[in-house]
């Protein structure tokens, strides 16, 4: 039975490999042409970021917030229990 079982797992192993071989090579999908090129569009979109203001967070601002966080995370958790 094991002999029959090698025998078989060997024929599978060959015939995968020959279709592995002997398969065609598929053409690469053709690339999409757009007016656009890409990086120039990512810049565009950077400059947007860039260009948009935003306040200068204070050390006491950033603190109250983390603060609040780690209060609202105890809370959270003692509900829990």
């Amino acid at each position: 039975m094991k002999r029959l079982l090698t025998w078989v797992a060997g024929a599978a192993g060959g015939l995968a490999a020959y279709k592995a071989a002997t398969r065609k090579q598929t053409e690469p999908a053709p690339a999409l042409e757009s007016d656009v090129d890409p990086a120039q569009e990512l810049r565009a979109k950077l400059a947007e970021t860039r260009a948009e203001e935003r306040e200068p967070e204070t050390p006491e601002d950033r603190r109250r917030a983390v603060h609040d966080q780690a209060r609202a995370a105890l809370d959270e958790m003692r509900d829990e229990t």
